[in-house]
């Protein structure tokens, strides 16, 4: 369960959901992502603890930096092979950048799916603690924490949007869908409400 715009401003002034972007019939998909640099921490609380702060911060720097490289060539292995619906793709690093290619790659926690509950849902799906060893906590921050998650989409016309405020008759259905209460919708959603919730 998604949620939508309900404000114009996003692209071509229309209102937009990321399910918008996945078919409801069976020739349609999406995939699912999920990795992790380990022993960057230990690594870089070594050079703390030796007074070494610089060469800390170029440590937690570059693993940032290698688990987001990793997540673009996932993407681009599964638009070139995997799935293959891109497979003439041939783009500089600028141009992926840029975010020339077809397809999104959104993120629980992020502007068009702001409830980082669904990270349960995917690590559920990818058994991604047994898998890969990256774990949620309560706060679904994930660790270790040079690690990044999110879903793949192949839609041609799929593109990155704000969701923006939404209204309290969306809340409610969303958390009727989730089977959870409003006030929990209310706070999975809270960067995104447009109006000031009821305090229970």
């Amino acid at each position: 369960a998604v949620v939508s715009t309900q404000s114009t401003g996003s692209k071509e002034d229309v209102y937009v959901g990321t399910a918008d972007f996945i078919s409801p019939h069976r020739d349609d998909h999406m995939g699912m992502f999920a990795c992790s640099v380990f022993g960057s921490v230990a690594m870089a609380t070594k050079h703390e603890e030796q007074d070494d702060v610089y060469s800390g911060l170029m440590v937690k720097s570059l693993a940032d930096r290698l688990v987001e490289a990793m997540a673009e060539h996932l993407h681009l292995h599964i638009r070139t092979d995997i799935w293959g619906y891109d497979s003439a793709e041939h783009l500089s690093a600028d141009e992926m950048h840029s975010v020339k290619y077809q397809g999104t790659r959104p993120a629980p926690g992020y502007p068009s799916l702001p409830d980082h509950r669904l990270k349960d849902t995917m690590w559920d799906l990818l058994d991604v603690k047994q898998s890969i060893g990256c774990k949620l906590t309560d706060s679904y921050a994930m660790e270790p924490p040079p690690s990044v998650c999110g879903l793949y989409i192949a839609h041609p016309d799929s593109f990155y949007f704000n969701l923006g405020p939404i209204g309290r008759d969306q809340v409610v259905h969303y958390a009727n869908r989730q089977e959870v209460t409003q006030l929990a919708a209310e706070e999975a959603l809270e960067t995104v409400l447009g109006y000031e919730p009821t305090e229970n």
